[in-house]
């Protein structure tokens, strides 16, 4: 039967233990492999949007989104210096699905940790993998080797089995590097704020515990760290709110951690019985917050066909079918707002004085359907 599939999920990021968890509550025999040698506690913060939050509800999370994250009640939208250009409320735009949730990536990595019935092994990596009519054979770096039904590449952006899957698929630079820290809510921000200047962005919001997540980024022609590994933004926002000016001069400002803004659009998420989950499918940039909803909403999905009658490979082309058109919006939505933000700043201020709710409606309306 479907349901006593005999599955392994290649990393145990947000989407593996997520993957990992739907499937063994559909009654699946799992197994979870992760080459970090112990759980993950660091990374910054996520806003997790509505849809995000009713995917992860249903693997059971509400408790500990509520005990270990703050509400975001609306998105508002500013100039460099702070005049307020819309004020987006978050239970209008998520009507019928969920409140929006910031939370560290550390909490809800523990959280869904918490969750997964089966234990992740640590520290292992595939060495090999090799197909057949009716399965796949692994060797795994610690010398054991495993036959499964399935092997789903949940490895993140910088995915080793997406090549395997689809070798034209690569990262593509957007255009844009960005920084991220966590720091106490001094400023009293507790909403998801954003500063837009000329071709830099400053965002926080509130994560529990009296904390904020600050997200900072610059549109730069190539992916290098523009401050040449110093982490001193001070010079790109010397003209910004003071509030902007004192986040960054924190100790953890000064620390930000580093990465260009990259995307994953490869169309073929499945070869056999190998296929792609998350950013190792559909990486996409982070302004429409969409990275953990498309995750979750995948490892519901997967789950649920995989827990149907028919041929184990075509089921797993009729999950790919299914996501790509949605996880396809969400990327050219993120296009849009790239857009949007490199218009000249008295356009852009005129465009989301008069129409930001209307942008963002349009943007997320599609994504209040279930997957």
């Amino acid at each position: 039967m479907p349901t006593h599939l005999n599955i392994l999920v290649v990393g145990a990021g947000i989407a593996g233990l997520a993957t990992a968890t739907a499937l063994h509550r559909r009654g699946m025999t799992v197994d979870v492999i992760e080459r970090s040698l112990s759980p993950r506690s660091t990374g910054a913060g996520l806003f997790l949007t509505g849809n995000s939050v009713r995917a992860l509800t249903a693997l059971g999370l509400q408790e500990r989104l509520t005990a270990s994250g703050a509400p975001v009640p609306s998105q508002r939208l500013q100039d460099h210096r702070g005049r307020v250009l819309a004020e987006i409320k978050m239970a209008d735009l998520w009507r019928g699905t969920a409140d929006c949730v910031g939370i560290t990536r550390a909490d809800l990595h523990s959280a869904l940790h918490d969750v997964l019935p089966v234990p992740v092994r640590h520290g292992v990596t595939l060495q090999s993998l090799k197909q057949s009519g009716d399965g796949v054979e692994v060797e795994f770096n610690d010398a054991l080797t495993g036959r499964y039904d399935v092997v789903v590449g949940a490895d993140g952006i910088r995915s080793g089995l997406r090549a395997l899957v689809d070798p034209a698929a690569d990262t593509r630079y957007v255009g844009q590097v960005c920084w991220r820290f966590l720091t106490d809510d001094k400023a009293g921000i507790d909403r998801w704020t954003v500063w837009l200047g000329r071709g830099t962005a400053f965002l926080a919001y509130p994560v529990g515990q009296g904390r904020l997540c600050c997200y900072v980024d610059i549109s730069a022609p190539s992916p290098k760290d523009p401050t040449d590994g110093t982490a001193d933004l001070s010079r790109f926002f010397s003209g910004f709110d003071p509030r902007v000016r004192d986040l960054l001069a924190t100790p953890a400002g000064r620390e930000a951690y580093f990465a260009p803004v990259e995307e994953v659009s490869g169309r073929t998420w499945t070869a056999g019985r190998v296929v792609l989950v998350g950013d190792a499918a559909h990486a996409s940039s982070p302004n429409m917050a969409q990275g953990v909803a498309m995750a979750v909403e995948d490892a519901h999905v997967l789950a649920e066909t995989l827990a149907t009658a028919g041929d184990t490979a075509d089921l797993l082309r009729q999950y790919a079918q299914r996501r790509l058109p949605r996880t396809t919006w969400v990327q050219r939505q993120t296009h849009q707002r790239d857009r949007t933000r490199s218009m000249l700043p008295a356009v852009r201020t005129f465009v989301l004085r008069h129409g930001a709710e209307r942008l963002w409606e349009r943007a997320t309306a599609p994504l209040r359907e279930l997957p």
